[in-house]
Parts: C-alpha cells; structure tokens; sequence
C-alpha cells in the first residue's frame, strides 16, 4: 500500500500572534511552526500501516523553504519520502490543485490529510481533492482499518460516530482520535540523523490560482474584567445576567 500524508505547516498554538501591513498579512516573526495537529494523527496513523502492513509513506507540503524543518520532522518521524511544492498556500482551492498534482503522478492508494489546518481553519483541502482525484472520501475520521482494498472507517457526527465501509483508493480527512494522542510520535536521534539522507524533492507549481484573496484579520476581542457575586445574592446576579450579560 502506498500512502500521501498532506501536511501543513502551521504556527504552534502557544506563539503570540501579529498582523502588519494594517492588518493584512501575518508576522511571522518570533512564530515557531509545526506540523498541523490533524496532519500528525493522520501521519502516526500512517506509520502504523507501514509498521503492520508494510506501507510507504510519502509526505508532501505546499509552501516556501521555510517549511522544510516541518517537513524534515515527517521524515525524521518515519516517513520515506517527501514532496515540497514551492509555492504560497494562498487557499485551499490552489492547495488542492498541487497536491493532486502529485498524488495523480504518484499513484496512491490512501490519501490521509487532516480534517482542517489549525491556522485558516477553512476544512476545504480533503474535499476538493478528493473531487479532484475522483476517489472515494471519509471527513472528520477518527479511526480506520484497511484489508486489502477494503476500508472501514469511522468518523465523528453530532451526537455519536458513524461506521463507513468503502474501498481504496481513498481521502479521508483525518483528526483527534484517528489515534490517541499519548501514539503520537517524537522524532528519536536516529530519525532524525536518517531524516537527514531521506529524500526531498522540491517541485514548482502546476499553474493553478487562488480564488479567495484575504482582506484583513481581526483578533478577537479581549475579554473583559470577572464580577464576583457573593453566592447568597441571587437578585445581584440576575440583574447582571439580565441588564449586562443580556442572557435572560
């Protein structure tokens, strides 16, 4: 079986985050980035196919050099090869595009990307490629087993999980609980020394175009001061609830 891990490259959630240019691009300054958290169960989720089943796993990114070090983590964790589409990921339209790209030119038969990237958040990337390769497509999944050409995957819904059964070539956009958290891997000395021999190949981009542009971020709104209301006066706090909180 051989499989596309799509990762992204994304700010760490704990790194502070700034706009220039009146607010229209991102500063990267002082940002660390990681690989995207949905990407990373669906890589770990990889490894253990190629780890029982014998797999390769190809990893590929759309993004400028600075990715490289994300996408040497892939590698260092345990993925054989990797792909670099030296471009902006201007939206996820154009990201599909690239990425389908590569996976019609490498002939995979599962195609694990996350659900959604933690930065933009937009949820279009496995959808639209999917489309793109014409091949069947499981979102929000959270666990998956593969028999031959038969896949049986579970994803979350309101309320409770649903169980798919569907067959290969397969999307699936995967997310927590593809595997548990405490699986997921830290790249060891000998990963990353051999990370290092593994091979990237970067490709330009095959045409393709954006079509949303972003106009301009907004940090949400910082949030106001805590009241504390002695626990025996009830009226007080209705009165908030009703007149400040405007709840009731």
């Amino acid at each position: 079986m051989k499989i596309l891990v799509c990762i992204s490259n994304v700010p760490d959630t704990t790194s502070k985050i700034n706009f220039t240019d009146n607010d229209t691009k991102f500063d990267t300054n002082g940002v660390q980035f990681v690989i995207n958290p949905n990407d990373e169960f669906g890589l770990t989720r990889a490894m253990w196919f190629k780890e029982k089943q014998g797999a390769s796993i190809h990893v590929a990114t759309v993004g400028g050099a600075q990715t490289e070090p994300t996408i040497r983590k892939a590698l260092a964790i345990g993925a054989d090869e990797a792909i670099r589409i030296n471009a902006e990921p201007t939206d996820g339209f154009f990201v599909a595009q690239q990425l389908a790209e590569v996976a019609k030119n490498g002939e995979y038969d599962l195609i694990i990307a996350g659900r959604e990237s933690i930065d933009y958040n937009g949820g279009m990337v496995p959808g639209i490629l999917a489309t793109m390769l014409d091949m069947n497509f499981v979102n929000t999944c959270i666990g998956l087993e593969i028999d031959g050409t038969n896949a049986v995957a579970y994803r979350e819904i309101d309320g409770g999980k649903e169980k798919i059964e569907t067959s290969l070539p397969l999307v699936i956009g995967g997310q927590k609980g593809l595997v548990e958290e405490s699986d997921l891997r830290i790249p060891n000395m000998r990963g990353i020394m051999m990370a290092r021999k593994k091979a990237l190949t970067v490709q330009e981009p095959s045409g393709g175009a954006s079509l949303t542009q972003d106009q301009k971020f907004e940090k949400p709104a910082e949030k106001g001061p805590v009241k504390l209301v002695d626990a025996e006066n009830v009226d007080e706090l209705i009165s908030l609830l009703h007149n400040e909180a405007k709840v009731i």
